[in-house]
């Protein structure tokens, strides 16, 4: 599991993000321990914008430059919830933005073993007796952004926040995944396609999961997750509504 110490929220956020996980656990967003523990463990300040900063724990979307957003908190509960992520998964992510949810992703499938001696949980639901169940399994992310300046934001934060020993950032297309790596346990598409690309379900190993908001480029989207039965076979399940940015490349909208 990944040895470096995260960089600890600005606490003038404290009492809102508890507020924020209290209402995602009420409303059943919030079912994984996992995710419940690294959204506790990384601090969203420090992957918005300067401008955008006091509204870090607005459950909306924020913008981050170059058309693009950083999800809403929400969003994260309801993507890696669907996919499972648990220690030792490797995780391909299409669309770095700042770098949050990939960090996310980060500390629920390689969890930090080392903590600030200052940092404590801020509600009663972040429990650390579920890493007893995964000892000794560590998993990696692989993120693909394809706008080089986000690259650089997101490693950048990425690394600020003490995960760049378990994320690499790659400069690409994400629409065609990252072959390099392949195949991946779980596969996480942060922005909204015309439909599931065949590259990424190819990708995937069996029994992986694959999460993708499909429909038009600006309007209603339906998210998909999609999990490989066999070598030849994938099941289709729709969880809900949303409205993601577009996914530009060759198996997305054309840019």
């Amino acid at each position: 599991m990944g040895e470096l110490t995260w960089s600890p929220e600005n606490p003038e956020f404290n009492h809102i993000k508890q507020k924020l996980l209290e209402y995602y656990v009420t409303m059943n967003y919030a079912n994984s321990q996992l995710c419940i523990n690294a959204f506790e463990r990384v601090a969203r300040s420090m992957f918005v914008p300067n401008g955008q900063r006091p509204h870090t724990y607005n459950d909306n979307p924020l913008p981050i430059g170059h058309g693009q957003t950083i999800s809403a908190p929400h969003m994260a509960f309801m993507e890696c919830d669907a996919l499972d992520i648990v220690p030792g998964d490797k995780v391909l992510e299409i669309g770095s933005g700042s770098g949050y949810h990939a960090c996310i992703s980060a500390e629920m499938c390689a969890p930090s073993t080392v903590k600030p001696p200052e940092w404590k949980p801020l509600t009663r639901y972040y429990d650390e007796s579920i890493y007893e169940d995964f000892s000794g399994k560590t998993g990696e992310v692989i993120t693909v952004e394809r706008i080089e300046p986000l690259v650089e934001y997101a490693r950048t934060n990425i690394e600020k926040a003490g995960y760049s020993d378990r994320v690499k950032v790659i400069h690409g297309d994400g629409t065609i995944g990252y072959q390099h790596e392949a195949p991946y346990d779980k596969i996480l598409v942060t922005a909204a396609g015309p439909e599931v690309p065949d590259s990424l379900k190819q990708q995937l190993k069996i029994d992986g999961k694959l999460i993708i908001p499909v429909g038009s480029k600006n309007f209603y989207q339906e998210l998909v997750l999609i999990v490989r039965v066999s070598e030849n076979k994938w099941s289709r399940q729709n969880i809900g509504g949303v409205v993601f940015v577009p996914l530009i490349g060759k198996y997305g909208f054309e840019g």
